[in-house]
């Protein structure tokens, strides 16, 4: 059956047409509205996000064009109590992800106890041979994190996806909400939602947690954020959120190797910079230890990072937690490390790598959805029940070349809510990344996250790129 046929579980309406208790305040306040008055505020939230240049690069067929992210002004409810049991399960994956990269780059203790197999990491290109044996500072490998959610019903949240190298998508959760205050402040004065207004300060303090054992000044250490450029895709999301941190965004050619430690470039000389927030891959960090072609790294900041003169968020090697393959693994890994089952469940996986497995998926590729391990961003997948016969033959091809190299899903009934469309409100699926923060001090879960919309009708695909859009995420006060 096609994904857009089967029963949904809709997050504003119950099977009897009444409103959730999520949305009772909202539909309340919705209904009293004007439908003229309601489509020229959502086209003067469309002009105030191109004012604001919150765009992103495509990248594949259409490569070079910038897009304008579309905007949906229904928001996404959830109500504080639900909250607060997803806050617990995300910080039990959280902490054990961390624990799992730590024992990953010293003793392998998982690997020995029979827990993972060895050779998921053998091999595995997200595996950074330098990383092993060194600690962070502080200890902390994911200072950043995006959890992917998806909700199949009332109480059934899953985690579809780990972000732990560099989670993106932070910029546009703020500015959703901003937007949204500013069309509809009096929606706000009548609905008490949690504010995420606080996510750069809390970056900032998180981030100066975790300055090294060689900043001079504990109490206010240099931070600064990396990026590749003005061509990268999140370029806007970097320069927003360096200039909401009071941090100093630079480039690899603003930083140099000075007296031991990472320095940038001032009109008074070079700095010294404690805290690097990098949006750099590891493979273009650092050209004497990756790829030697990368202009985008800094020359020796390994060497400097492993001597303890600077703190990297997040750590080099964190991309391993986001191979869909270890995913798979993640009830046991949580179990391993924190002792106790995991309270946020997996979407059940099929490792391909597997010879039974890959039987059943190519059997039933019709009903399912296809993933390469390292992929993101929607590309590089197949979703069984909405390709073609054609589609489908040639990405079995690929799966019996490659097995290794994918694993496979079941085609979930995600939830939806409903988008402000010209007929009126009408459903579309939805999924949920909430934004952790980790340092020493403890874990930071800003409420609510940012939720990305499938706009098109029966579309399971929400990524931006592959034509999706966001929503403002409300977390209802106790």
């Amino acid at each position: 059956m096609p994904p857009s046929s089967r029963p949904c579980f809709d997050e504003m309406v119950d099977e009897q047409g009444r409103v959730r208790p999520a949305y009772q305040a909202y539909r309340e306040w919705f209904d009293r509205q004007d439908g003229k008055w309601l489509h020229r505020q959502g086209q003067e939230a469309e002009q105030f996000f191109r004012r604001t240049g919150i765009t992103f690069n495509v990248y594949g067929e259409d490569a070079g064009q910038e897009r304008l992210i579309p905007f949906d002004m229904i928001p996404r409810i959830v109500t504080g109590e639900e909250w607060r049991r997803l806050s617990a399960g995300i910080e039990q994956r959280v902490r054990a992800l961390n624990a799992f990269l730590h024992d990953l780059y010293h003793k392998r203790e998982i690997v020995r106890a029979g827990r993972l197999p060895e050779r998921l990491l053998r091999d595995n290109a997200a595996y950074l041979p330098e990383m092993a044996g060194f600690t962070p500072p502080g200890g902390i490998y994911t200072h950043i994190v995006g959890v992917d959610l998806v909700r199949t019903g009332p109480d059934e949240f899953m985690v579809l996806e780990d972000n732990a190298r560099t989670p993106s998508g932070v910029s546009y959760m703020l500015e959703n909400r901003e937007t949204m205050i500013a069309m509809f402040p009096e929606l706000f004065a009548r609905v008490r939602v949690q504010p995420v207004s606080d996510y750069p300060r809390s970056l900032a303090r998180s981030l100066a947690a975790c300055a090294p054992p060689a900043c001079v000044d504990r109490e206010r250490p240099v931070v600064a954020v990396l990026t590749p450029g003005i061509y990268n895709s999140a370029y806007f999301e970097h320069a927003f959120l360096a200039d909401q941190m009071g941090a100093e965004l630079v480039e690899g050619s603003d930083l140099r190797v000075v007296d031991g430690r990472i320095a940038m470039r001032t009109t008074r000389g070079w700095r010294a910079i404690d805290v690097l927030y990098r949006r750099v891959d590891d493979d273009f960090l650092d050209p004497l230890t990756f790829n030697p072609e990368s202009v985008l790294g800094v020359a020796g900041i390994m060497d400097i990072y492993r001597a303890g003169g600077i703190t990297i968020a997040n750590a080099p090697g964190t991309g391993i937690a986001d191979d869909k393959a270890i995913y798979s693994f993640m009830p046991e890994i949580v179990e391993f490390y924190t002792g106790e089952k995991p309270l946020l469940a997996n979407v059940p996986t099929w490792r391909c790598s597997e010879p039974d497995s890959l039987a059943y998926v190519l059997d039933n590729l019709a009903e399912l959805v296809v993933k390469e391990v390292h992929g993101s961003g929607g590309y590089g997948m197949l979703i069984g029940p909405t390709a073609s016969r054609v589609e489908r033959a040639r990405f079995a091809r690929k799966l019996k070349a490659q097995p290794e190299n994918y694993i496979a899903q079941p085609t979930l009934a995600l939830s939806t809510v409903p988008i402000f469309a010209r007929a009126g409100l009408t459903p579309r699926h939805v999924d949920l990344r909430p934004f952790v923060l980790v340092s020493p001090e403890g874990i930071k879960i800003t409420p609510g996250g940012l939720t990305r919309v499938a706009l098109k009708k029966g579309s399971l695909v929400v990524n931006s790129s592959q034509g999706g859009g966001t929503k403002d995420s409300w977390v209802l006060a106790e």
